[in-house]
């Protein structure tokens, strides 16, 4: 199996106590540590701005974005941009906020096909122009994402969500990072009841 970066990949003994205490509260939660937490560990300045900038945009409890919302953006624009790791990864979270085991494979070969909203279609036809032409964006644009309820506040939210994937695609794309094989089948199976 290849590694997951082409860059050093600390161990978990050897990070600083706050970025070791998050990892393995995700380990909990998750049952496995997702590889972009080790990937980008050996630079933990960088890390701990990119996972404060990752929790105040995904986090958040305001706004007009569901947690569903949020990650059909990451997989729709990680697509454009070619990340395995992130269209793999936010994959399967999406699946499971949306608990529809195809929306995923669907949004990131093409959303207009998707079994999503005609408000997340618009949603995702913004984000794709920010990732893909963001100098083309006007007031057109913020006038049918205002027709489908979007605050302006939410179409920050889109476009800051697409911009800061943007610069982790780039950083998964650089390193090689290699999604973890439990992404590949979460929520491709609806849990049974009982």
């Amino acid at each position: 199996m290849s590694p997951i970066s082409r860059f050093p990949v600390p161990e978990l003994t050897d990070l600083p106590e706050d970025m070791r205490a998050r990892i393995l509260e995700v380990q909990e939660k998750a049952g496995f540590v997702p590889n972009v937490f080790l990937a980008l560990a050996h630079r933990p300045a960088e890390w701990r701005a990119f996972m404060a900038w990752h929790d105040a945009l995904l986090l958040k409890e305001t706004g007009g974005l569901s947690k569903g919302d949020r990650e059909m953006i990451i997989v729709a624009t990680s697509a454009v941009n070619h990340c395995l790791y992130c269209v793999v990864a936010h994959g399967a979270i999406l699946r499971i906020y949306e608990k529809k085991p195809l929306v995923a494979d669907q949004v990131a070969i093409n959303h207009r096909k998707a079994d999503i909203t005609p408000r997340q279609r618009a949603m995702l036809d913004f984000a794709l122009k920010v990732c893909s032409a963001s100098h083309t964006v006007d007031d057109t644009d913020f006038e049918a994402l205002h027709a489908h309820g979007f605050s302006d506040d939410d179409i920050w939210d889109i476009g800051a969500i697409t911009a800061f994937f943007g610069l982790s695609n780039r950083l998964a794309n650089l390193s090689a990072m290699r999604p973890n094989d439990e992404f590949y089948l979460m929520g491709r199976v609806p849990r049974s009841k009982g």
